[in-house]
């Protein structure tokens, strides 16, 4: 005789591809935003940060400059929209599997969990492989990252198609 424990099983809902695509595009461009911002009121050069993140792409020498220059601007911009896909994408994962997926306030919160481990990741563990980022390890890149997590988690949540 099987026992019915209701619909809450642990099997895994599908991950929706489109959503989290989406919500990594979201949530990166309000990253870039804040750090626009943040380094503008807090009197920093603004180009900086995209220097080093384009610098994942061109290398160290463009990461240690901060001169205005659009095509700089614009590898940064790709990789940053890439890489908030891509992590996104790994957020929705765990949602989904652990059917985190089912409520705003699970995806919330576990974005937020995320987006700490994504900073610790990035500043690091990858600031091995690019020493500049070392330099952005502040409150306020933290805080970034946290709300990066927490709207990618609300956004798939709110954006998924549930598959029956």
């Amino acid at each position: 005789m099987e026992l019915h424990l209701g619909k809450h099983h642990r099997e895994a809902h599908t991950l929706d591809w489109p959503a989290a695509l989406i919500a990594g595009f979201l949530a990166g461009a309000l990253l870039m935003v804040l750090e626009f911002l943040w380094a503008v009121t807090g009197g920093h050069d603004p180009w900086v940060i995209a220097h080093k993140v384009a610098g994942i792409t061109l290398g160290h020498s463009v990461a240690t400059t901060s001169d205005f220059s659009a095509s700089v601007i614009a590898i940064a911009l790709a990789t940053h929209y890439v890489l908030g896909m891509l992590f996104a994408c790994i957020l929705a994962a765990v949602l989904s599997t652990f059917r985190l997926d089912e409520s705003p306030g699970m995806a919330f919160g576990m974005g937020a969990a995320f987006g700490i481990v994504l900073y610790l990741f990035n500043f690091y563990v990858m600031a091995k492989a690019f020493p500049w980022f070392v330099d952005l390890r502040t409150l306020e890149t933290f805080i970034g990252h946290v709300i990066f997590g927490m709207l990618a988690g609300f956004a798939y949540w709110r954006m998924q198609r549930h598959h029956g």
